[in-house]
């Protein structure tokens, strides 16, 4: 990937959001973060983003709902699941209904990293340049 890509970050806990968009744009990310799944959903996601980070329990619309309505709308954007509630069966059925990860909170920023990387084929250099 030669462009920067762009990273959603969907998480109703105000410090997590600021926590990962801070990593990430860091490393060489943009990021855009949403307090709510209703307000991802507004800005019109489906080619807007290349991954979206989202939280499975959230006041209103959860993780797992917005990632079924993205895969109704036909996105093909892969979504990372990070969330404290570490349910064989929610990790089930996100894995099942397309989530790329799942990544239990508290988490190593490492682990979240090599899945980007992986996922999107992208490694900033040294110096802030992309690859």
């Amino acid at each position: 990937m030669s462009k920067v890509p762009v990273i959603a970050i969907v998480d109703d806990d105000e410090a997590m959001r600021e926590a990962l968009s801070n990593l990430l744009q860091v490393m060489g990310y943009s990021t855009a973060t949403f307090e709510n799944a209703e307000n991802f959903l507004a800005e019109n996601p489906i080619n807007a983003f290349d991954c979206l980070i989202t939280d499975v329990k959230m006041p209103g619309m959860g993780g797992l709902e917005l990632q079924k309505i993205l895969h109704e709308m036909g996105s093909s954007m892969p979504v990372i699941i990070i969330t404290s509630h570490t349910d064989p069966t929610t990790l089930q059925r996100a894995l099942e209904e397309g989530a790329y990860a799942y990544i239990s909170k508290p988490f190593a920023d490492e682990e979240l990293l090599q899945h980007l990387r992986l996922l999107l084929d992208f490694e900033p250099s040294r110096d802030g340049n992309v690859k």
